[in-house]
C-alpha cells in the first residue's frame, strides 16, 4: 500500500514537472516567434519600430487560417507586451468569419496599441471585428502576398505578415483573444 502511494506521489510530481517544462518551452517558442516577427516587420515596414517603442503596448501572434468557400476560421497563440510596466501576457486566439475564400495561410499578426485603454481592453475583452481582403501564394520565403486588414477597434494598428500559404479571400471575421491560463500561471 505504501509503495502504491509513493508511486502515485512520484507520478504526480513527475507530471507537474513535465507540464512546467512544457510551459517553459512554449513560452520560449512564443518569445522567439515575437523577436523574429518584429525583426521582419521593422525591415518590411520602416517606422514601425519607433511606433511600437512609443505605443502603450503591442501584441504579436502566430496564426493559421483556413478559408473554404463561404466560411473562414483561424487559431493561434501570441504575446501581448505592456510597454509601461514591461509585463508580457501570453495569449490564445480563435477566429470565425464569412465571405468568399479558398485556401490555407500561415501568418503573423502584430497589433500596436496607441493608448493604455486600448491595450487593457484587448487583454480584458479581446474581441476584434475586422474585414480582410487577401491574396497570397508563398512558400518558405518565396512568393508574393498582398494583404489588407482593417480592424474596428479604435487606437489600434494591425499588420499581417504571411509566412506560407495559398489563399484568396474577402471576409468579415470576428476574433476572440484571451490570456493563456496555462502560460500565465506562476505554477507552470
Amino acid at each position: 500500500m505504501m509503495y502504491r502511494i509513493s508511486s502515485f506521489i512520484l507520478a504526480l510530481l513527475f507530471t507537474a514537472g513535465a507540464v512546467a517544462g512544457t510551459a517553459d518551452i512554449e513560452r520560449e517558442k512564443a518569445q522567439k516567434m515575437r523577436a523574429e516577427v518584429l525583426q521582419r516587420l521593422y525591415k518590411e515596414e520602416p517606422g514601425t519600430e519607433e511606433d511600437i517603442k512609443n505605443a502603450a503596448g503591442y501584441a504579436v501572434f502566430s496564426n493559421v487560417g483556413i478559408n473554404f468557400v463561404f466560411l473562414s476560421g483561424a487559431g493561434g497563440t501570441g504575446i501581448a507586451h505592456n510597454n509601461s510596466n514591461g509585463k508580457d501576457t501570453y495569449m490564445n486566439m480563435a477566429a470565425a468569419g464569412v465571405g468568399l475564400g479558398l485556401g490555407v495561410k500561415d501568418f503573423r499578426a502584430v497589433f500596436i496599441f496607441h493608448t493604455a485603454e486600448a491595450y487593457q481592453k484587448f487583454i480584458e475583452s479581446g474581441w476584434d471585428f475586422s474585414g480582410q481582403a487577401d491574396a497570397a501564394a508563398k512558400s518558405t520565403g518565396k512568393g508574393n502576398e498582398t494583404s489588407v486588414a482593417a480592424t474596428a477597434v479604435p487606437n489600434v494598428t494591425v499588420y499581417q505578415l504571411t509566412e506560407a500559404g495559398l489563399t484568396i479571400q474577402a471576409t468579415l471575421q470576428g476574433t476572440k483573444y484571451w490570456p493563456s491560463s496555462k502560460l500565465n500561471s506562476p505554477n507552470y
